[in-house]
């Protein structure tokens, strides 16, 4: 395992964080509460979406 992240791997880092910050902005306050609720902060929630979509298997 490596602790640097190449070029591509980056770049799809920084746009699917993008793409959850977006999203956490659409949230609507009780969504956004429940999330903080179980993750403690926004970073964690955060970072939690962010899990979520690059473990997610890829749309055909």
């Amino acid at each position: 395992m490596t602790d640097a992240f190449d070029d591509t791997q980056a770049g799809l880092m920084i746009d699917t964080a993008q793409q959850m910050i977006d999203i956490w902005n659409r949230l609507t306050p009780e969504k956004q509460a429940a999330l903080l609720q179980r993750f403690g902060t926004q970073e964690n929630a955060l970072a939690a979406l962010v899990a979520t979509r690059l473990l997610a298997p890829a749309k055909p």
